[in-house]
């Protein structure tokens, strides 16, 4: 009945929409609070130490060469100050982040299992149930990075960067172009990259759910695989998918590794550059204001100046990563609830026993029914045998009359209402159903007899 196996790679039927994003934003709402201390305590953090290049500046230029060791240590002094701040505004931060982004994870994961408890049983007989649990484990925990810390790292990087230019701009205009010469590079080549590795990623979270669906449907179905003496050949199918996830995430990563490279490669040639132009300044007699203070200092502002640049391009890959990881995380969660209380919904009475199908059509997929026009009543105190072979649809009917499915078309009646109209708690609630296939939950047999009635005695 399933279509989709562990084989069949899902494709969305959806492309990407940003809003999806902003959608994430709605999780991270109710703790704006915490963000805008841990983002207050980074930018004053980074601000202040702003000021250590600028400080062994004025050392290489004016103290030390006039021997004023006084004036050597109360800027140490200052530095060390603006060091401890600086490390102990990032313990809060990695304290706080850490917690907002673990509660942000638990409350999505909450939502993803919420919904699934209501999804009708056609949502999971179309699909192996390994590949929904990678979704509420696996494709959530992959989101947690990008909570703790991509965003606020990158707030406050971009603050950094604004922070470097206006000081690497008011030491020198021409170094300062210089060293930006290699972001439209980077740009372009951030452009390049950002298709073929979202499409990666893709690849990736599909090759990770068949795995899963596979081990899942392996363990749950161990006894016939010994049975039949089937370890060997389905060692291969978990081997060949296994290979299949591995390629997949090496492709992946090696889009997501090719940022930093990049960045390294235009930091260098840059840094090179200015070099060359800032010692030619210092032979030419301090050409255009360049002093050997002013270029040390400019080039700890360089190495600052791409720092912030790799944490964003650091993000950007996050966010492609994240991206494919949402798709299916929302893709979930928006999955319509087919089986639902009507608006009009009323309360289910006291049940006596009198059930009907009338003029009852089903089918589980489209174009092939399993039901066709039945009509039959029982009354209250009858018992009565439903016989036919596998696949005449017995256990259909059982689920019609319990509502896990909708019907195409007809009634299914009991004591004379139609029970589409009634809640579906006040409906089930009163029925006993002995499933075709037993299944056992965790804990003792109390607590399975129990399961449906939690007071019971």
């Amino acid at each position: 009945m399933a279509r989709n196996t562990y084989e069949n790679d899902e494709i969305l039927e959806d492309k990407f929409d940003a809003k999806q994003l902003k959608r994430l934003g709605g999780y991270i709402r109710p703790y704006t609070g915490k963000m805008l201390l841990v983002l207050f305590l980074m930018l004053s953090s980074s601000g202040l130490t702003m000021f250590i290049p600028k400080f062994l500046q004025i050392e290489m230029d004016t103290y030390i060469p006039n021997g004023d060791i006084h004036g050597i240590v109360i800027l140490t002094l200052i530095a060390a100050v603006i060091v401890v701040y600086a490390v102990v505004s990032l313990r809060i931060k990695v304290t706080l982040t850490t917690q907002v982004g673990q509660d942000i994870i638990h409350q999505i994961r909450e939502d993803l299992f919420a919904h699934l408890q209501e999804l009708p049983f056609s949502y999971y007989d179309d699909r192996p149930h390994g590949k929904i649990q990678v979704r509420v484990v696996n494709y959530v925990n992959n989101l947690s990075d990008l909570l703790s810390n991509g965003i606020l790292n990158t707030i406050t990087d971009l603050c950094n960067l604004i922070f470097i230019l206006i000081f690497m701009l008011s030491m020198s205009v021409k170094l300062t172009l210089v060293c930006m010469c290699g972001l439209p590079v980077l740009i372009l080549y951030i452009v390049f990259l950002k298709k073929k590795q979202r499409y990666a990623w893709q690849v990736q979270s599909n090759k990770q759910s068949n795995l899963n669906a596979y081990i899942s449907e392996s363990i749950n179905g161990i006894r016939v695989t010994q049975a039949f003496v089937r370890e060997e050949e389905n060692t291969n199918i978990f081997n060949r998918l296994s290979m299949s996830y591995r390629k997949a995430w090496m492709r992946a990563v090696i889009y997501n590794f090719a940022m930093g490279p990049m960045v390294d490669l235009i930091s260098t040639i840059t840094t090179a550059f200015i070099y060359v132009i800032g010692i030619n300044c210092i032979i030419n007699g301090g050409l255009d204001g360049v002093t050997t203070g002013k270029l040390i200092a400019f080039t700890a502002y360089i190495s600052r100046f791409w720092q912030p640049i790799n944490t964003i391009a650091n993000f950007y890959n996050s966010v492609l990563t994240a991206v494919s990881y949402l798709e299916r995380i929302f893709e979930t969660i928006d999955e319509p609830v087919a089986v639902k209380d009507a608006p009009d919904a009323v309360q289910m009475p006291q049940i006596k026993g009198d059930v009907a199908f009338d003029h009852v059509t089903f089918s589980y997929e489209d174009g092939i029914p399993i039901l066709h026009d039945v009509s039959f009543k029982v009354q209250q105190g009858e018992t009565i045998a439903i016989v036919g072979p596998t696949g005449a649809g017995k256990t259909t009917i059982v689920n019609l009359l319990s509502r896990f499915y909708n019907v195409d078309r007809g009634t299914v009646k009991i004591d004379g209402i139609d029970i589409s109209k009634v809640t579906l708690r006040s409906l089930r609630e009163q029925m006993g159903v002995m499933m075709q296939d037993s299944f056992i939950f965790s804990g003792d047999i109390e607590d399975n007899i129990r399961y449906g009635k939690l007071d019971a005695t």
